[in-house]
């Protein structure tokens, strides 16, 4: 990813926090004829420096022999953009542009069927987005839950790089990135009015939060 450096995120806390505000991504991987992409919510895991990926995709889902044959991949953390007007800017000699966040990280995938080690990771994702539902897949007849087990396949991403993109209006003036900010907030699509609140987060803008 290309990276000016005053947009790069330069420590993982910050990163990680942001991929566990955004754990819909874009896993993508190389085959024969090109890239291959499947969209699928992860579970984020921390010990030290070290940072895994765990997650599932559908046995009908070619992407885990992909994984496979070719075990290094990118995940794609997307998380809220908007379009920046130059009406912003304090100078008519100016052109658009675009705000978002973004973290990508590549790793080493490793795949299992088992039906213990599938157990293993939902019991990572289901606390994660709806602990509520542990009740009711306890409650689920082991025939049923076996029937399941057996449509998926998981996956557990050892992360080798993680690079953080900021691109919030950082290399304009405080005043400006207030303008931009006072522009989003109102918003009612919340990637837009996201793309505010991240610049508040990162203390942009002359009323920094935080």
């Amino acid at each position: 990813m290309y990276i000016p450096e005053h947009f790069r995120v330069r420590d993982q806390a910050t990163a990680v926090s942001f991929m566990r505000a955004n754990p819909f991504a874009i896993l993508v991987s190389n085959k024969s004829d090109g890239p291959f992409a499947t969209h699928v919510p992860v579970v984020i895991r921390e010990q030290g420096e070290r940072i895994t990926l765990r997650g599932h995709v559908a046995k009908a889902n070619p992407h885990w022999r992909y994984l496979e044959e070719q075990a290094v991949c990118l995940m794609i953390f997307h998380g809220p953009h908007a379009y920046i007007s130059p009406t912003n800017y304090t100078t008519p000699e100016n052109v658009p542009t675009w705000n978002y966040g973004a973290v990508h990280v590549c790793g080493n995938a490793r795949v299992y069927s088992a039906h213990e080690d599938l157990l293993a990771m939902l019991q990572d994702l289901i606390p994660t987005f709806e602990a509520a539902y542990q009740q009711q897949w306890s409650g689920l007849t082991d025939a049923y839950r076996s029937r399941m087990l057996n449509h998926i396949v998981g996956f557990e991403i050892a992360a080798s790089k993680v690079e953080g993109k900021f691109k919030l209006s950082q290399n304009r003036t405080p005043e400006e990135q207030q303008n931009v900010i006072d522009s989003l907030c109102p918003v009612h699509d919340t990637a837009i009015s996201g793309t505010a609140q991240l610049m508040q987060e990162q203390r942009l803008g002359l009323r920094k939060k935080g």
